[in-house]
């Protein structure tokens, strides 16, 4: 083995990449999204801004998409890095259909948001997790916007252990925002993109034996 082939695949130089990998996406992240973020953490908490409020998170959903893309395709070798490579690649390629779903997203919370309930309570949470699940399908694999939509419903119930994670994960996301703000979810951008893709490493594996050829 020679020295050049050895170097930047030991445990040290592994993590130094992935520790590198992470903030380098988080910037990227902070760039596409941030403004955004930042706006909507300024506006008052009033029904008549949630129209600019929606249009001020647009963005946040090509940019998680297009990390998603990033994280999950990283290389832990130092002398093969290029996360910013793979975000703009991830960012160009699931634009259109990132921001479907995440616009989908926002418009069902606005409404929900404008009248407290129960039900509507129910209705955001369920939404929210199929929006986890069609940011991953979209991210990762080349289907039709349509049957990224059903197929992202369907893995609802075929994989519960998925969606109880994702659950998990909503509620401690929640959790961050109610104690700190969106800003330091945002600043937390990486590490969620992280997270999400380790509770559907199973929801991933499904569709790239059953529906992918």
């Amino acid at each position: 083995m020679t020295s050049a082939t050895a170097f930047g695949t030991g445990l040290l130089s592994q993590v130094s990449a992935f520790v590198y990998h992470l903030l380098v996406v988080e910037l990227l992240l902070v760039v596409t999204a941030g403004p955004g973020l930042v706006v909507t953490w300024l506006l008052a908490p009033d029904v008549s801004n949630l129209p600019l409020g929606v249009l001020c998170l647009l963005p946040v959903g090509p940019a998680l998409s297009a990390a998603l893309y990033a994280v999950h395709h990283r290389r832990l070798d130092l002398t093969e890095l290029r996360p910013a490579a793979l975000f703009r690649r991830g960012y160009r390629l699931n634009f259109v259909q990132s921001l479907q779903v995440w616009g989908l997203s926002l418009i069902v919370a606005a409404f929900n948001l404008i009248s407290l309930s129960v039900a509507g309570a129910v209705v955001l949470a369920g939404v929210t997790l199929w929006m986890l699940n069609a940011l991953v399908v979209s991210a990762l694999f080349s289907f039709r916007s349509r049957d990224v939509w059903r197929l992202s419903a369907y893995l609802l119930v075929r994989t519960p252990s998925v969606t109880v994670a994702n659950l998990c994960l909503l509620v401690v996301t929640v959790g961050v925002v109610v104690a700190f703000s969106e800003v330091v979810l945002g600043l937390l951008g990486s590490v969620l993109v992280l997270a999400v893709l380790g509770n559907t490493r199973r929801l991933v594996g499904l569709v790239r034996t059953e529906f992918t050829r």
